[in-house]
């Protein structure tokens, strides 16, 4: 039933660890932000929920980076690791843990794997010779690289390369192939979207190569057991962090059974292969259960222009809130294009979102039903008289959104469920408009508060599910209607949450101000 929230399982979700090579940016704080959405939106359907992100803090890169500072690796990442923090924090990220790779229980639980590893016969020890990128922090085969047009070679990836050779020891991906392939037919959903699952399953057809999964040329990273010349593969380092916030290596633990598998890694498409062809060999390898999903995103391009630090045209975080205010900016992200595809960001766009969908079609919806409450209902919820079929069937088309969104969201479809909910907004509006309670003020007082009364419930319905994308300013608007922090949740929806006739409610204040820019 509509409204009605049962007792469900846990929901964890992950970020990537971000790479601490560089402050945050768009891509950083688009992940985030939908890994916070499905965070919150289970949170309000009664599922406990573990949001995790932090900082991926190994490797030759870091190392280069903090030499060139003239810094300890440490220091570095201390310093780039807290503006991942205050990226959390500025945006209103409602995350559980925030982990860096460089901690304690993520040394014990990054070894305890490899252990694992060794264990199981997947691993040994031979020589690495090929090409490696330090920018990636990845290997690439001959037939994947590019000329520069210098006389040097590129990855897929744009990234240069330099050749390799060194003592490593050796994960046997190319034993896992088959049984890969068959993992993705028995988990047809492991991988999302669609598209993203077809390129992995090519790259996993056209054979597997086994994967160098240690360094001996320094020394900043996790050691290898036992072999303490050698430090451990960034990716396999940094791909252990999920299983490390799970409480790994303790897997009789109740932090273990409550929260691994994840129900979804949530990842840029550029990083899908480490994800879902490693990730789940290096689990299934290692006796443990791979996770759920693995959800690639596409990339942002910002006024048609692939971004770019040549182009100096990155988009940074802290001035859209400051532009357009945080909630709108949360909602603009998730809104602008279906969740998984690429995305061109542009200012046009972004005020045809925050004036047409935020101010006329949601802020004016609740605005002037606020004021009509305040002038002609001396500032109380109204009372309804019998409630006609067309109040009915509104009411019944709103207590029926959570059930369409609930699937959608299963599904990582945030945009999908905002058009969804903006189409109940849309529905809120024709019905207001068709009543016209301020006509009604002149003719039938008992009919116009029925109507507000109605349009006051549709918005009540409306902003706690649109809260896991703005819940800033779903938070005022449910205060605007005297709806109690403790009757927020979906639990509420439909009948069990009606608003209470005779409730005083406060001065109306507008929530989605218009932004007027010059052209």
């Amino acid at each position: 039933m509509a409204g009605a929230t049962q007792k469900r399982r846990a929901f964890y979700v992950t970020t990537p660890i971000y790479y601490v090579n560089d402050v945050p940016h768009i891509g950083h704080a688009y992940t985030t932000l939908a890994c916070d959405v499905l965070a919150r939106f289970h949170r309000l359907d009664g599922r406990p929920v573990r949001f995790l992100t932090g900082t991926d803090e190994h490797g030759q890169k870091v190392a280069k980076s903090a030499e060139k500072l003239g810094i300890a690796p440490q220091e570095f990442c201390d310093r780039v690791s807290q503006s991942f923090r205050d990226l959390a924090a500025a945006w209103d990220f409602s995350i559980d843990d925030f982990i860096r790779t460089t901690e304690p229980r993520h040394i014990k639980a990054s070894q305890a794997l490899w252990q694992r590893l060794v264990a199981s016969g997947d691993i040994y020890l031979d020589a690495y010779r090929g090409w490696y990128s330090v920018r990636d922090e990845a290997y690439w085969a001959e037939d994947e690289l590019s000329d520069d047009g210098q006389g040097g070679k590129l990855a897929p990836t744009g990234a240069p390369v330099e050749w390799v050779e060194e003592p490593s020891y050796f994960f046997r991906l190319s034993a896992w192939g088959e049984r890969l392939l068959a993992f993705y037919e028995d988990n047809p959903d492991f991988i999302l979207p669609t598209s993203r699952r077809n390129e992995v399953l090519s790259f996993v057809r056209g054979g597997l190569r086994d994967v160098s999964i240690s360094r001996t040329t320094f020394s900043w990273g996790i050691p290898v057991p036992g072999d303490e010349a050698h430090v451990m593969w960034v990716w396999i380092d940094a791909l252990t962090n999920y299983i490390t916030a799970a409480g790994f290596p303790d897997t009789e633990s109740e932090a273990w059974r409550t929260w691994w598998p994840a129900d979804v890694h949530m990842v840029g498409k550029d990083i899908l292969r480490f994800h879902a062809v490693y990730w789940p060999a290096f689990l299934l390898a290692a006796g443990l259960p791979a996770p759920s999903r693995v959800f690639a995103h596409g990339w942002w391009t910002n006024e048609g222009q692939k971004i770019s630090k040549s182009l100096g045209n990155a988009i940074v975080p802290g001035d859209l809130v400051q532009r357009y205010g945080l909630d709108q900016t949360r909602y603009f992200l998730m809104r602008e294009v279906p969740f998984g595809q690429d995305a061109d960001f542009s200012h046009k766009a972004m005020l045809q979102r925050v004036n047409g969908d935020l101010a006329n079609d949601f802020g004016n919806l609740a605005q002037r039903t606020l004021s009509q409450i305040a002038k002609n209902c001396d500032g109380l919820v109204p009372r309804p008289g019998e409630l006609a079929r067309q109040d009915e069937d509104l009411l019944a088309r709103i207590d029926g959104l959570l059930d369409t969104v609930r699937e959608q969201m299963e599904a990582q479809e945030i945009y999908q469920s905002l058009v969804t909910l903006w189409e109940g907004i849309g529905l809120a509006n024709s019905y207001i408009a068709s009543e016209a309670p301020w006509s009604l003020r002149k003719t039938d007082l008992a009919r116009m508060a029925t109507v507000l009364w109605v349009t006051a419930e549709a918005i009540r319905q409306l902003a706690i599910l649109v809260q896991p994308v703005m819940p800033g300013a779903c938070g005022r608007m449910l205060d605007q209607l005297g709806v109690p922090p403790e009757a927020r949740s979906f639990a509420h929806l439909g009948p069990a949450g009606r608003l209470v006739p005779g409730t005083p409610l406060p001065e109306p204040q507008g929530i989605f101000p218009r932004i007027v820019e010059a052209a």
